[in-house]
């Protein structure tokens, strides 16, 4: 895999800014069947920092019912906190 096939988005919430500012960590959105080293290798390759840390869950998708009988489900998603180097950062604009 490339490392934009590995890295969908960065997720922008409240607490994931709180993170960055404060423990220097960024919140990504990550390919399913992607590992450890390899969103380690994407990161660094991508935004041209040094990786510390990677920490990955995986987020089962929400169900979901609208004003109808059938029921829905949110896509399931890999989470990676990815920590930097300190003094490292990664610009979200």
């Amino acid at each position: 895999m490339n490392p934009f096939e590995i890295i969908k988005t960065v997720r922008l919430t409240e607490k994931g800014t709180r993170q960055g500012e404060k423990c220097n960590q960024y919140t990504i959105v990550a390919d399913r069947l992607a590992t450890k080293p390899q969103i380690r290798q994407a990161v660094q390759e991508l935004f041209k920092v040094k990786v510390v840390a990677v920490n990955t869950m995986n987020i089962r998708g929400k169900s979901r019912r609208q004003r109808t009988t059938q029921a829905g489900k949110a896509a399931d998603w890999k989470k990676a906190i990815v920590t930097l180097k300190e003094g490292d950062k990664i610009i979200l604009t």
